[in-house]
């Protein structure tokens, strides 16, 4: 299956697990808030407006999975993947939002104990249908997660669960006020529900904060990478392995330390068969980029300041005209290894050896050379 195929595919089952979710949770904060109002239950009403809230939660979601499959265009050339972050971030602030609501709100009437009610026996029936319910959502929303490796999913799936156990403090807090008749335990079971809530919302925003500054990849999966990459047919070294997280994909550049005498071609033959194997073993990566490099410059760049081809040749080549090799000449290879320039002239015939001796004499004031190899074609 092409990756657009797969992107489309994973688009539609998030859509269809979202639309479940939806429907639900419309269905539940009905039965909750009608139940918390003829039961007397806080705790309950509160369950029913974290509810509502998921249905937010829910658009957010719709919204960032379209968005998100998006092929990558002008503005945004790695993609859309960023917006499933975000609207994970918008999931985080809505929860957190919620729960300081729920509290204040509960605080309030814990300080006003004329305003606390005594909820009836039949709040633990809608209690226990809200618990059935989100749990079932849960693993649902969590099984279509594990599958496509969906990060906002797996927020949402979250999300329903974090529910769910709301949904049991309040079937607890409820059950302990009408077992015992004390009407601040279902103020108190909507404190904790809204703790639960807010430490829910507190953790997707500070996962999701940290993809949106670029954090690195898993670390485990970070050196499997690199164990990989070194034992690739080619690569003599590797150095500044760097990735980054983009909602559900991964994002990574490397440095391959090659034979510096290899032609261009092999050089980017290596890098494309590394950038198709890394794509194979870790399907989570989106976009690779490979840098050649004939040494190792992550500490230091003992080339950078050395002449370029057209500066090197207007010294050089006044000297291959000097002694009539210019005609004689079918091309000049440079190699920048280890701050010098190594040279290799190669002839289509082979001169005098008092030729070669006094051009090599001459090219000795050029302090920037290593060495200069000559050599002859055979047509």
């Amino acid at each position: 299956m092409t990756q657009k195929n797969t992107k489309q595919v994973r688009y539609e089952a998030t859509r269809k697990v979202t639309l479940v979710g939806i429907v639900v949770n419309v269905f539940l904060s009905l039965i909750q808030l009608i139940g918390g109002v003829f039961a007397n239950s806080q705790a309950l009403i509160a369950d029913g407006v974290h509810t509502l809230s998921d249905l937010l939660s829910d658009f957010v979601v719709l919204i960032a999975a379209k968005v998100a499959n998006q092929e990558a265009d002008e503005d945004h050339p790695y993609g859309h993947g960023r917006f499933e972050t975000l609207a994970t971030v918008i999931l985080g602030l809505a929860l957190t939002g919620v729960a300081v609501g729920i509290i204040f709100n509960a605080v309030t009437r814990l300080l006003n104990a004329e305003t606390l009610t005594q909820p009836t026996s039949i709040a633990l029936l809608f209690a226990a249908l809200a618990i059935i319910a989100k749990e079932g959502l849960y693993h649902y929303t969590m099984r279509v997660a594990n599958r496509f490796k969906s990060k906002m999913l797996e927020a949402n799936a979250w999300h329903h669960r974090s529910d769910a156990i709301s949904s049991l403090v309040v079937a607890i807090g409820v059950a302990g006020s009408v077992i015992f008749e004390i009407p601040w335990l279902d103020a108190v079971a909507a404190i904790l529900v809204a703790l639960l809530i807010f430490y829910m919302g507190f953790r997707l925003i500070l996962d999701s904060t940290m993809e949106l500054v670029d954090t690195a990849w898993d670390a485990n999966k970070t050196k499997e990478m690199k164990d990989f990459i070194s034992d690739i047919e080619g690569v003599d070294q590797m150095h500044m392995l760097r990735t980054r997280k983009m909602g559900n994909d991964v994002l990574a550049d490397v440095h391959l330390q090659v034979n510096p005498y290899l032609s261009v071609s092999e050089g980017h033959f290596i890098a494309e068969h590394t950038m198709n194997k890394l794509r194979e073993k870790f399907p989570e990566l989106s976009d690779i980029t490979v840098h050649i490099d004939p040494e190792d410059d992550e500490d230091a760049h003992l080339s950078k300041a050395l002449p370029s081809r057209t500066q090197l040749m207007t010294q050089l080549y006044p000297i291959i005209q000097k002694h009539s090799l210019n005609e004689m000449t079918h091309s000049i290879n440079l190699h920048y290894i280890k701050g010098k320039i190594e040279v290799e002239l190669v002839l289509n015939e082979t001169p005098h050896e008092g030729i070669l001796a006094a051009f090599n004499s001459d090219c000795e004031d050029l302090d920037y050379l290593r060495s200069i190899t000559i050599f002859s074609r055979i047509s």
